[in-house]
């Protein structure tokens, strides 16, 4: 039986790593989480934890998967990168293809991504990259097409927490201002690094107003569902909203294109969320052909083909490609937080 690690270090990992557990069940294989301190812990019952690295080495997992862009070094088994995101928010792409050297896989999600992976590939020669498509959208797949019912005009207001990018403090009183004048139904889902005090001001609003409602799930596929258009700015999210083949008005999205309904002023806000209500043909064209290239999956077997390319990685590259870079000073960082120095006093208090 092959045995398998999650390293969680936010909430949106529970979502994008439970399909991924249902597939290494599927095999008869085992599975357990290890969940940072500073990540809630949102486990079922049947779902397995290690609280400690003592228990981590004892486990001793031949993979390690990661939607995040760090992990400790010294856990046992090859260290998997599967994303936290479907698409980059920032022009220069941000972290999406930077190279940190923690990683022995990395597990690109379709052709538009894959060919800029290879290329590092080949630069750096200490990992190796499989398309396999992104295992959270496995879970979706049940009713991928399924439309509303709405009796009144829904919206998920899903915004990025990154400064300069984000819309939520932009657009309040303009959301607050449709609020009050139309009939429409607000759903608030924010990331979990987003601003507290941004936070506690929807909070309020959604307590003030019977027509909207702060969500607190991690789970937003039944939110999707719920919602007839997402508003956003340039979250990734947005491509995971577009995947339900469903229109999204952004505020100064970095990649504006006719897939979108983007906007740059506030007071444009009304008129573009009636647009997107409307479903044109011609934008929702353009949101097929689109995610047919940021993913062009729908077989539901992306998690399948993660965990193939971790048995093709032992049988034909482990030993066999250059080593990671030794990374002192990040492993230092990383061994300082975890209170991993072996044979050390706080190391064996964690480990107790």
């Amino acid at each position: 039986m092959k045995k398998y690690l999650f390293f969680v270090s936010l909430s949106y990992s529970y979502t994008i790593l439970r399909p991924l557990q249902d597939e290494i069940w599927r095999r008869g294989d085992d599975v357990a989480w290890y969940i940072e301190e500073s990540a809630p812990v949102y486990l079922n019952d049947n779902e397995k934890q290690l609280k400690t690295i003592r228990e981590v080495m004892e486990y001793d997992p031949i993979a390690v998967f990661v939607p995040g862009v760090r992990v400790y070094d010294f856990f046992p088994g090859l260290k998997v990168e599967v994303f936290h995101g479907l698409y980059y928010k920032r022009g220069d792409y941000g972290d999406h293809y930077k190279i940190r050297g923690f990683f022995d896989i990395y597990c690109t999600t379709s052709p538009m991504f894959t060919p800029r992976f290879k290329e590092l590939e080949q630069k750096y020669g200490f990992f190796k990259v499989y398309e396999t498509g992104w295992c959270k959208f496995d879970g979706w797949l049940s009713s991928p097409e399924d439309q509303t019912s709405n009796t009144k005009p829904t919206i998920i207001f899903a915004p990025t927490f990154t400064k300069n990018m984000e819309s939520a403090s932009v657009l309040y009183d303009k959301i607050e201002e449709l609020l009050n004048k139309k009939d429409w139904v607000w759903l608030f889902s924010f990331h979990p690094k987003m601003d507290e005090e941004t936070v506690s001001r929807y909070r309020n609003l959604a307590q003030q107003y019977d027509n909207a409602t702060f969500c607190e799930t991690e789970d937003k596929a039944g939110l999707f569902r719920q919602s007839d258009v997402m508003l956003s700015d340039t979250s990734s999210v947005i491509y995971e909203y577009l995947w339900f083949n469903k229109p999204a008005v952004t505020y100064k999205n970095t990649f504006p294109a006719s897939h979108l309904i983007n906007i740059d002023s506030p007071d444009l806000l009304e008129e573009a969320l009636e647009k997107a209500f409307e479903c044109p043909a011609d934008l929702m064209e353009n949101i097929r052909l689109f995610m047919d290239q940021v993913h062009p999956f729908r077989d539901g077997k992306s998690s399948a083909r993660i965990l193939d390319s971790v048995d093709d990685f032992i049988a034909n590259y482990k030993g066999k490609i250059k080593k990671k870079p030794l990374n002192l000073y990040r492993k230092y960082k990383l061994r300082k937080k975890a209170g991993y120095f072996p044979f050390g006093p706080r190391y064996k208090k964690l480990s107790e």
